[in-house]
């Protein structure tokens, strides 16, 4: 084995690498006074820089997660390298040799194991890219990059390269190298042949993959033969350095444009990517073989700082795949403080096609003129439904709705509110941001998050709450379980505590005020104070335990456990506790909900007729229609309604 690494020559590789330098490589680094700079912590997820680094000390420290170090704890952190592995990485990227004291000379083979399979796959990529630059087989592979626009700089300055059509042209090279046959599997550069390994890419155009910090990790191969029955792109398998959905190609190559324009935008393939940075569009990326993800979001969050003037720009293809991508990416869209936004070529054209058919300045002004993402999102939902009928406007909202309630800047959910209401064409628009501004209030209970600021908004609208709902005072109806109103609420709560995932997402969406009897008002609210029935469903041994300790007091704390543990009555003619049988008690309490809302409205409207002011009148009798319209299609749909 090798020997321990020389102690001068550990203290002259922390000397030689400045720490700031390093740490760039991973995220964008401001002045934070001082002589120090800040950014967001890579080690764990914050919406404001705590992560400071001060370079004259060579030091980092997390004042979140407590994080700290030197360089080298730094890249041991990043990178999950042991403490020799992190001195050799740096070392070599400041050309100083390493003394071992016990042995000398550390030959290779006995290197960090990261560090060997790195090592591999940058030599595997000089050694593609030279086939692709001089050998006659490649003829095909240059071929398919000249009829897409890419000359030989271009290829070179994107590292692309080709694989060979022989069964084992790399595994012998890199044996040649000093690896073994093990290093080889590991790295997924080769994979098991009847005979031992053999090349686990064959006749195909090669894009290395890089990691943040610039060390090739993978890659993506293109086919380009009709015999080759593989699929269209095969990429890199999981390795101990290469996780798809942990990597961004061309991320190396913009990271420093994105964070010097605050502007990422997200591609989807390997050629859209070079045909955006050939056409100025520097700061360009794509994923490798996936969606767009969380963990990508939290590499490009870092390198955005994630302030408010940060953009995210998605291009998709004009396709329904190209739409259902972008829809996905909506789903991730208030991970971000950056704003996103999609853009669409006129013609559906990805930027390769387009940076052809029309040249590098359409390419350019395809990211111009962008439609905000969640924009997008809600265009795609109002167009499934017919707008010119009531019953179609009425169900478009409901689905619109809670997309819009996910935002989480209370102004910008504002907005986009008054927005729906135009895209629906209600004229009521106070109705609507009303409508969101609930949704937004039960998603935010629902996350466990504490009260809204208002709590007499909790749970839904509290100005129409039965009279003895909890935190009020007086003792509330008798609790006569030969009223169907009670029992039905009674089996529903049952069902919550029992079998939460029959009813889990719409009972959280269920107000408090929706119950009429106090007790079971009080234990639907601390079902909500626990989490939910989703919490129910995610992790049922605690779900109890948390919504017993949410009980105000022994009473309700009583009643929780009554409901856990009695029997679920089934009715007449009902054989089991499903889907079915849960969605009939949701529909029956949402239905009664609804009707004494639409009583007391009527009233109001009575009220009003004939002296009341117009505008308030309009106001009242398009929340009437809405609920009517509500009501009848929870009568003609059932449960798909909720």
């Amino acid at each position: 084995m090798a020997g321990r690494i020389n102690d001068e020559d550990v203290k002259a590789v922390r000397d030689a690498v400045p720490i700031d330098a390093v740490v760039s490589e991973y995220l964008q680094l401001r002045n934070a006074g001082g002589g120090n700079l800040k950014g967001l912590c890579p080690f764990h997820d914050e919406k404001s820089p705590s992560f400071q680094v001060s370079p004259s000390k060579g030091l980092f420290h997390c004042f979140g997660c407590q994080e700290g170090g030197d360089t080298i704890t730094f890249v041991m952190k990043i990178d999950h390298l042991t403490f020799s592995e992190a001195v050799e990485r740096l070392a070599g990227q400041a050309g100083i040799t390493l003394r071992y004291e016990e042995g000398g000379y550390n030959p290779t083979h006995q290197r960090g194991e990261r560090i060997r399979l790195v090592e591999a796959h940058k030599i595997a990529a000089d050694w593609y890219a030279e086939q692709l630059a001089t050998s006659p087989e490649a003829d095909t592979g240059r071929a398919f990059l000249a009829d897409r626009g890419f000359d030989q700089a271009a290829a070179q300055h994107f590292s692309v390269g080709y694989s060979p059509q022989g069964w084992d042209h790399l595994t012998r090279y890199l044996r040649g190298k000093g690896f073994s046959d093990k290093e080889l599997l590991l790295s997924g550069l080769a994979q098991e042949g009847r005979r031992g390994p053999i090349d686990r890419f064959r006749g195909r155009l090669m894009w290395p993959i890089r990691d943040v910090g610039g060390d090739v990790v993978g890659f993506g191969a293109r086919k380009l033969y009709e015999a080759d029955n593989g699929p269209k792109y095969l990429n890199t398998p999981e390795t101990p350095i290469y996780r798809k959905s942990q990597v961004l190609y061309g991320i190396d190559l913009a990271k420093k444009d994105i964070a010097k324009a605050s502007r990422a935008v997200v591609v989807e393939g390997y050629t859209d990517v070079m045909a955006c940075h050939l056409a100025g569009v520097t700061t360009a990326i794509a994923t490798c073989g996936t969606a767009f993800g969380g963990d990508h979001i939290k590499i490009l969050r870092r390198l955005l700082m994630d302030n408010g003037s940060a953009r995210v720009i998605f291009t998709f293809d004009g396709d329904a795949a190209g739409q259902k991508a972008a829809l996905r990416a909506f789903e991730d869209d208030q991970k971000f403080a950056a704003e996103t936004y999609i853009a669409i070529a006129p013609d559906g054209m990805d930027p390769c096609d387009l940076r052809l058919a029309k040249g590098d300045e359409a390419v350019a002004d395809l990211v111009e003129p962008r439609t905000p993402l969640f924009e997008f999102a809600l265009r795609q939902i109002v167009s499934r439904y017919d707008l010119d009928t009531p019953a179609g406007r009425a169900a478009a909202l409901d689905e619109a709705a809670p997309v819009v309630a996910r935002i989480k800047n209370s102004g910008a959910q504002h907005e986009v509110a008054v927005q729906l209401a135009g895209m629906l064409g209600i004229l009521d628009t106070q109705f609507v941001v009303k409508r969101i501004a609930q949704l937004a209030r039960w998603a935010r209970d629902r996350g466990g998050k504490g009260p809204a600021p208002d709590r007499q908004q909790r749970g839904g609208a509290r100005q129409h709450a039965a009279p003895d709902a909890p935190g009020s005072r007086g003792g509330g109806p008798a609790l006569n379980l030969r009223n169907p109103v009670f029992a039905t609420e009674r089996e529903l709560l049952k069902l919550a505590l029992q079998r939460p995932e029959l009813v889990s997402p719409a009972f959280d969406a269920y107000g408090v005020d929706e119950f009429t009897a106090a007790p079971y008002a009080a234990v639907r609210q601390a079902i909500l104070e626990a989490g939910g029935a989703e919490f129910g469903v995610q992790d049922p041994q605690d779900y109890l335990v948390r919504v017993r300790d949410a009980a105000p007091d022994d009473t309700v704390r009583a009643m929780v456990t009554e409901l856990a543990v009695e029997a679920i009555m089934l009715h007449r003619g009902v054989k089991d506790v499903d889907e079915v049988y849960a969605g009939a008690q949701l529909v029956t309490v949402r239905r009664r909900a609804v009707e004494r809302r639409i009583r007391d409205i009527t009233g109001r409207l009575a009220r009003l007729t004939g002296h009341g002011d117009p505008a308030e009148l309009a106001a009242v009798q398009n929340e009437l229609w809405v609920l009517q319209q509500y009501d009848q299609t929870l009568r003609e749909h059932g449960a798909a309604a909720l």
